[in-house]
Parts: structure tokens; sequence; C-alpha cells
């Protein structure tokens, strides 16, 4: 599944299914396939995915000096390796943008 994020207060934003779906869990929304973000629960979801980014980064440092703790799945490393922080940037300015307008975020409308 493709996930298209639409606003009349920024561009569109597409993902494929499993980076959408995470994403999704990670701002507490079900991962269907039609759904709003309101530009209240905006700051919540921003804040979200940035303590999530957060952990993530700290996994990705931990994996690159060898000490990934073993109940944590191992974080990609290396080049080719896309972070959430990458994945989820676009989302994130878009709800920033879509907040300060006051304008909800749909997708699969």
């Amino acid at each position: 599944m493709i996930y298209k994020f639409k606003s009349p207060a920024a561009g569109d934003v597409i993902m494929l299914g499993p980076t959408g779906e995470r994403v999704l869990g990670l701002i507490g929304k079900d991962a269907t396939p039609q759904g709003i973000i309101e530009p209240a629960q905006m700051p919540a979801a921003i804040q979200a995915l940035a303590e999530a980014i957060a952990a993530d980064d700290a996994l990705r440092e931990q994996a690159a000096r060898g000490e990934a703790p073993a109940d944590e799945p191992a974080a990609p490393a290396g080049r080719d390796a896309i972070s959430l922080r990458q994945r989820a940037w676009p989302l994130v300015e878009m709800m920033k943008r879509c907040h300060a307008a006051d304008a909800p975020i749909t997708w699969g409308v």
C-alpha cells in the first residue's frame, strides 16, 4: 500500500506501506486506507516522532560502535541504511506547516 498524505497547506507526502504504517503507528494512528490528522493532534504527533527519531538515532550510534543491546532490534548501519529521521522528516515538516495554517492532513481520500 502507498500512503499519500495531502493538505491544502502543504505539498503531498508519499510513503510506501511499511514506512507509512510505522510512522502512523508512532503518532497513534491506525494504518487504515483512509484517515486524518487534525491540527490539534499535530503537536503531540510531532513530539512522538521526535522521541522515536531520537531513540532510533541512539540505537544507530550504539550499533555503529558495536554496542547494540541484545534485546533491541539492530538498527541498519552503513551508507545504504535510511534512518527514521530521513523517512519521517517530510511528514514532520508537513505537520508543522499544516499546524501553523490550521489545516488537516488526510490520506486515502
